[in-house]
C-alpha cells in the first residue's frame, strides 16, 4: 500500500501533543476502544515521541511512553523493532495504518486519519505556502488580543535573550567593565542597520577610558572617532576638519592609535541623517558631554529622564553639513525615532542584564517599564503588522513582532507560534 500523508511529522506530533482530533469513539487497529486521558509529555531526545502518557486502552489504564509515525511501517523503517528504547510502548499511533494484517500486531496501533479534520490540514498547507507578508495574513487579524499580548512579551524574552549573551561575552572580553560595554552597544545602535559592523569596531579600536581623559577638550571626542574611523585623512579645506586632523595626530602619537580604512563605511542608499559622519559627530557629543554615561542611566527614573539624558545635539559643524567638506543650507539631524531605536536596542537590554547580574529586581522591573513607556517602532515591518490589524501599543510590542517576522514567520515556525497553534486549532 502506498500512501503519502499530507502533513509532516512536526505537524502530526503537534496534532498530538494538542489533541486537535476527534476524541470520541476512538478504535485501535486490533478494536480496542480508546480514551487518551494524557497525551503525555514531548520528548526531544533519544527515545519514544512522548513519554509518561496516560490511555485507556479497553477499560484498562496504560501509563507509559507513546511513539507517533506518519505510517505504522515507520517502525520498522526507523528501525524501533528490537530497540530496547521502545521496548514498553503503550501505544503506537500513526495517521495511516499500511502494514499488512498480521504484521506488527503485537504493539497496540491507534490510526488517527479518520479523526483529524481536513480543515485542519488545508489551514496548515494554506500557512506553509502562502507568500504573504507572513504566513498567517488571512487569520492574525482575527486572533485575539488577549493571545497576541502574551505572544509578545515571551517573543521579547527570546530577543533579550540573544542581545544578554552578547552583552556577557563583551563584559567577559573588558573585565566586566559596565561603562566599556555600554560604550560598544551604543556604537553598535548608532551605526544600525547598515554601520552597525564598522561602528563596533570604531568603539573596540578607540578605548573608552581614552575618551574620557580628554573629556576637557571640546575637539577631543570627535577628532578620535573620526581619526580612528579614517574620515580624517583629507585633504581638506574646512577649518573644522583641519582642526580635527590636527588634534588626532596628536593623540593618535599619544595613545599609539591605528585607525580603521575609510572604505569599511557605507553610504550608499541611506537617508543623509544616518551617512556615517553625522552618526559618528552625534556619538562623540553624547560621549563628549556625558561623562560615566552608564553610571548616569542608572540614575533614571522615568522615560523623559533617560531622552533628556541621550539628547545631545552634535557640534554646530554639523548643522550644514552630512559629511567632511560637503555643505548644505541646512542638515536634518538624528531625531527622536533615531533616538528611541537607540534606547530599545542598546540602553534597556543592558540595563536589564545589569539588574540581573545584580540580583535587583528594581532595575529589571526599570529596563521593562521604560520600554513600556517608548511608543512602538515605525518601520516597514511594524507597518505591515499594523495593516493586519494587529495592535502596537508600545515598544514591548513592536520588538516582539520583528522577533516574530524575522525568527517564526520567516522560518516557518508556525508550530512553534502562540498565534499560528491557535489559528491550527480553530
Amino acid at each position: 500500500m502506498s500512501v503519502n500523508p499530507p502533513l509532516s511529522e512536526a505537524l502530526f506530533q503537534h496534532i498530538w501533543k494538542c489533541r486537535l482530533f476527534r476524541q470520541d469513539s476512538l478504535v485501535a487497529i486490533t478494536g480496542e476502544a480508546v480514551q487518551i486521558i494524557s497525551p503525555g509529555t514531548q520528548n526531544h531526545h533519544s527515545g519514544p515521541d512522548f513519554i509518561a502518557a496516560r490511555i485507556r486502552i479497553d477499560g484498562i489504564l496504560w501509563a507509559g511512553p507513546v511513539e507517533l509515525h506518519l505510517r505504522s511501517s515507520d517502525w520498522y523503517r526507523h528501525g524501533h523493532a528490537g530497540n530496547e528504547q521502545y521496548r514498553h510502548i503503550i501505544l503506537h499511533v500513526v495517521y495511516v495504518h499500511d502494514l499488512p494484517e498480521g504484521i506488527g500486531g503485537h504493539i497496540r496501533c491507534l490510526e488517527l486519519q479518520p479523526y483529524i479534520s481536513n480543515l485542519l490540514l488545508e489551514r496548515y498547507e494554506e500557512l506553509r505556502r502562502t507568500a504573504a507578508f507572513v504566513p498567517c495574513s488571512a487569520h492574525a487579524g482575527r486572533v485575539s488580543r488577549l493571545i497576541w499580548t502574551g505572544w509578545q512579551e515571551r517573543l521579547l524574552a527570546g530577543r533579550w535573550e540573544r542581545r544578554w549573551q552578547e552583552l556577557m561575552h563583551w563584559l567577559s572580553l573588558n573585565g566586566f567593565n559596565w561603562e566599556e560595554t555600554c560604550y560598544w552597544s551604543l556604537a553598535r545602535s548608532y551605526g544600525a542597520p547598515v554601520n552597525a559592523r564598522p561602528f563596533l569596531q570604531l568603539a573596540q579600536s578607540l578605548p573608552y577610558t581614552v575618551l574620557q581623559w580628554h573629556y576637557d577638550r571640546p575637539l577631543a571626542a570627535e577628532a578620535l572617532l573620526f581619526g580612528q574611523a579614517g574620515m580624517l585623512e583629507g585633504p581638506f579645506t574646512d577649518v573644522y576638519p583641519l582642526q580635527l586632523q590636527q588634534e588626532y595626530g596628536q593623540l593618535r602619537q599619544r595613545h599609539q592609535l591605528e585607525p580603521m580604512t575609510v572604505h569599511q563605511w557605507n553610504w550608499l542608499r541611506m537617508r543623509p541623517s544616518a551617512f556615517p559622519a553625522m552618526r559618528i559627530a552625534s556619538f562623540a557629543a553624547l560621549i563628549q558631554q556625558r561623562r560615566q554615561l552608564f553610571s548616569r542611566i542608572l540614575e533614571v527614573k522615568n522615560i523623559r529622564e533617560l531622552e533628556q539624558l541621550f539628547f545631545v545635539p552634535p557640534s554646530p559643524y554639523w548643522r550644514t553639513h552630512y559629511r567632511f567638506g560637503r555643505s548644505v543650507r541646512h542638515t536634518r539631524q538624528p531625531g527622536r525615532q533615531a533616538l528611541h531605536t537607540v534606547l530599545i536596542n542598546s540602553v534597556l537590554p543592558l540595563l536589564h542584564l545589569y539588574g540581573q547580574q545584580r540580583e535587583s529586581a528594581y532595575f529589571q522591573e526599570l529596563a521593562l517599564s521604560l520600554l513600556q513607556q517608548l511608543p512602538a517602532e515605525n518601520n516597514h515591518i511594524t507597518r505591515a503588522w499594523k495593516k493586519l490589524g494587529i495592535v502596537q501599543e508600545n515598544a514591548l510590542a513592536s520588538q516582539g513582532l520583528l522577533e516574530l517576522k524575522q525568527y517564526y514567520c520567516e522560518q516557518m515556525r508556525c508550530l512553534e507560534c502562540a498565534v499560528g497553534t491557535r489559528i491550527l486549532g480553530g
